[in-house]
Order: C-alpha cells, then sequence, then structure tokens
C-alpha cells in the first residue's frame, strides 16, 4: 500500500499465521469475504500453493499470477493455465544465477526439518511403526535414517535426524555436495553416492527413509521402488517431502494432514501434500520474508519489466500468452517449450 497498490486480502486469510484481519486494515488493505472476489477485481493474485480447480474459472488473461505451481505433477492445473493465457511466475522455478531457488529454500528447509519429526511420531509402535527411538538407548542402537537427496531440505533433515541422536547417511548424486555436507557436520552426517543399487541397499537397513530429491521445475524422479520398500522391515517409516512435485517414491500418493498416513506393505509411508502448512506461523512469515522483494518488483514495474531486470524472475515464469516456458515441466507433460529470452527481447 504504501506503494501506492490497492490490496485486497480474503478474510480470515492469515489468522493461521497469527495475523488478524484488524491487522490488515491497519495497514492499510481492504477485506474481502470471499475469494472469489479477490479474484475478481485483481490484477496479480499471490497464493502459497497452487489454484485447485475450483478457482480455475477465475483464471483470466490479464492475471499475473505468483504462487508456487509444481506444474510438472499437475497437467489439469498447466493446462488451465495456458488455455485461459495466465502470466504464471512460480515460486519453485526463481533462481538465482548461481543456482538458487531462493522462494523454494525456506519451504524445503521447513518441510525437511519437519519429516523428520513427523516420522518420529510414525514410527510410534501405537500408530504401527517399528517402535525404533531415533535416539536409541543405553546398549540399544540407534535409529537408521537414510536421506534421499543432499539440497536444503535433505541436509535440513539430516540435521534434525542427527540432532536426534539417530545414524543418518545421506545420499547424492553430487560429489561437490556431499563433502560440502561431511565439512559441514564434522563427519556426522555420512555421505554415500546414491545409485540404484545403492540405494535399495541403504533403503533395506533404514528405519525411516526422508524422500527428499528435487529437480527443478521437473518431475521428481521415483528412487524407491515398491520392491525396495518390500524389503524394509515391518513398521519402518517412508516420508516423501518431495510429493509436491510428484514423488520419489513409487508408493507415494498425496495424502492430507488430517489423515497423514498409509500402509505399504508393513510399512507406514507419509505424503502430505503442502507439509509446511501444519505449522503454518512458521511457513507464513519465512515465506513472506523471501517472496516480498519479488512480488514487489513485479507490482512495480509489472511482470515484463520485472523478468527483465532480474533473472532470478524470469526462470521463474511458467506460462504468458497460452505458452510454456519452463523445460521440466515440457518434458513431464510432453508438451512445447517457448524460449523466454525471445519473448523478453
Amino acid at each position: 500500500m504504501r506503494r501506492g497498490h490497492e490490496v485486497t486480502v480474503q478474510a480470515g486469510a492469515g489468522l493461521g499465521a497469527g495475523i488478524t484481519d484488524e491487522q490488515y486494515l491497519d495497514a492499510g488493505a481492504t477485506l474481502a469475504a470471499e475469494a472469489a472476489s479477490v479474484w475478481g477485481g485483481a490484477e496479480m493474485i499471490l497464493k502459497v500453493k497452487e489454484p485447485v480447480p475450483s478457482e480455475f474459472g477465475y483464471l483470466h488473461e490479464d492475471l499475473v499470477l505468483f504462487t508456487y505451481l509444481h506444474l510438472a505433477a499437475d497437467r489439469a492445473l498447466t493446462e488451465a493455465l495456458l488455455e485461459r493465457r495466465v502470466t504464471a511466475v512460480a515460486y519453485e522455478t526463481v533462481a538465482t544465477d548461481d543456482g538458487g531457488l531462493p522462494l523454494l529454500a525456506p519451504m524445503s528447509e521447513i518441510a525437511g526439518r519437519l519429516g523428520v519429526q513427523v516420522g518420529a511420531q510414525a514410527l510410534l509402535a501405537p500408530g504401527g511403526g517399528s517402535g525404533v527411538l531415533l535416539g536409541g538407548a543405553a546398549g540399544v542402537r540407534r535409529g537408521n535414517v537414510v536421506v534421499l537427496g543432499g539440497g536444503t531440505a535433505g541436509l535440513a533433515a539430516a540435521r534434525v535426524a542427527a540432532g536426534m541422536g539417530a545414524d543418518v547417511t545421506v545420499m547424492d548424486i553430487n560429489p561437490v555436495r556431499m563433502r560440502q555436507i561431511d565439512e559441514l557436520s564434522g563427519g556426522a552426517l555420512r555421505t554415500r553416492f546414491s545409485t540404484p543399487l545403492d540405494v535399495a541397499d541403504a533403503v533395506a537397513r533404514a528405519d525411516m527413509v526422508i524422500g527428499a530429491v528435487l529437480v527443478p521445475g521437473a518431475r521428481t524422479p521415483r528412487l524407491v521402488t515398491h520392491q525396495m520398500v518390500q524389503a524394509m522391515r515391518p513398521g519402518s517409516v517412508l516420508v516423501d517431502i518431495a510429493i509436491d512435485q510428484g514423488g520419489c517414491f513409487e508408493d507415494s500418493h498425496v495424502t492430507t494432514h488430517s489423515d497423514p498416513t498409509y500402509e505399504v506393505d508393513g510399512k507406514i509411508l507419509y505424503a502430505v501434500g503442502n507439509m509446511p502448512g501444519a505449522v503454518s506461523y512458521t511457513s507464513t512469515h519465512a515465506l513472506t520474508n523471501a517472496t516480498l522483494p519479488y512480488a514487489v518488483a513485479l507490482a512495480d514495474n509489472g511482470w515484463r519489466q520485472a523478468c527483465r531486470g532480474s533473472t532470478a524472475l524470469a526462470r521463474g515464469l511458467a506460462t504468458h500468452g497460452g505458452a510454456l516456458y519452463t523445460a521440466g515441466v515440457g518434458q513431464a507433460l510432453d508438451l512445447d517449450v517457448a524460449d523466454v529470452a525471445a519473448l523478453l527481447s
């Protein structure tokens, strides 16, 4: 509002994050009772999660949509954005020149930390878990945690698991990253190169597997097969942090916070979409801190000029004018991909 923009907020939108409607009003925003009113009068929509089917009707050609999209795992949404010629910028593919993902990183960190917490809960015997305590006890082995992927989410998960006393192995395909993890942890976290045979061996020995693999903008590769799950000890737990991008376990399907787990051959699998939503206060403030400068640039300059002025934002451009601009999505969904540089030139 201080920059001359009119801001409309759906009533109650901030309650889960500890932000009242009165605080929005005091800051100069206008409240709308229904989501339809927010969409209907907006030139730019800021969300946390991707539009759901009931919101597809609100999409239109002159709209700039700035949110998480995860299109590689969602053909219906991709087609809706293309058909309605929406200019959509995806949080998860905004990327800096050094390969950093500034708008994905805070949620990845939270999901990684939370993944071990929910996994430890699922290991408890009353919920069908094996009854293993990650930290073990005097004379009793510690829990064995395998983390697939050494990025932001994977490292966050590994650190929490190690902090709980578990025996932790991080698997990745990037030797440089594995050296960094070894140095950062002082050797407390073991690293292991990820091949199908090594993953199968590590998973079979694990009490908990955290799937934290990411290919920016693309569908997550499925590294853990059903056969690997069958080989695990009864009551072992798998947590698929990558589920928003399709999941990295063959047996994964999206679950909810109200019904988060299901059983696969005597093992417990957790695959909640939008895991950080369970800690809405922390997640909202962390995400807002990261997204605000980019949202201001889009509002102040318009999407085209903002993308011209920021290569990071340009990499986040997913759709415009009925064309797709994210290579990983095109590959996953077998769709043609246009050139962002040509669009912005």
